[in-house]
């Protein structure tokens, strides 16, 4: 087994590893840039969320290496204006595309209303999203037929087990935002087909 060269002995785990590690960096406009393309590399973002994810950046800079807090969110602000001239950064695309992937997994529109909200998206972009997915009672349903088929619920259980499940998953797309209607009438249906055919 090799051991040190110098004969000083190994050196404790914990040392070694923290050796590796730095602490938060200072919030300098170049650290934030690379952040923020780091970010987006993995995460599609709103501007508003963006904005919250570089001003933690900045807190702990400033408690940390005693950055200027409002140095450091001018330097957000015309790193965000930059991303959104140059389309890296479009809330738009970003709820449209946010809004259909929620939407194929069988989320509710109320519910992809207040998920984009928690993002920061402007209630008219939110409201153009929620128009691409198709009219109101007609995207709901599709939602709802969607969420079934996920989870197995209603026409999509076993025969002998409908009638004994029926209220609770009434109850389940009651709990994920779906108006009783909808839910009654995706539970309620009588076979898969009819379900597929309202969605066609």
């Amino acid at each position: 087994m090799d051991g040190p060269a110098d004969g000083q002995g190994t050196a404790h785990p914990a040392r070694a590893r923290g050796a590796s590690r730095r602490g938060p960096r200072r919030a300098t406009a170049q650290h934030l840039e690379d952040a923020a393309l780091h970010y987006l590399e993995r995460f599609a973002s709103s501007a508003t969320h963006l904005r919250r994810v570089l001003m933690r950046r900045v807190e702990r800079s400033a408690r940390i290496h005693g950055t200027d807090r409002a140095e450091g969110a001018a330097l957000v602000e015309d790193l965000l204006g930059r991303f959104e001239r140059s389309g890296l950064l479009d809330d738009r695309v970003y709820a449209e595309g946010r809004a259909a992937a929620l939407f194929r997994r069988g989320t509710a529109p109320r519910a992809i209303r207040a998920a984009l909200r928690a993002k920061g998206v402007a209630s008219e972009t939110i409201e153009a999203a929620l128009g691409t997915l198709g009219a109101g009672a007609d995207a709901e349903l599709t939602a709802a037929a969607a969420l079934a088929r996920r989870r197995r619920l209603g026409p999509y259980r076993p025969a002998e087990a409908r009638a004994g499940r029926r209220d609770k998953d009434l109850a389940a797309l009651a709990r994920a935002g779906f108006g009783y209607d909808v839910a009654r009438r995706v539970i309620d249906a009588e076979d898969r087909a009819e379900l597929e055919a309202a969605d066609d």
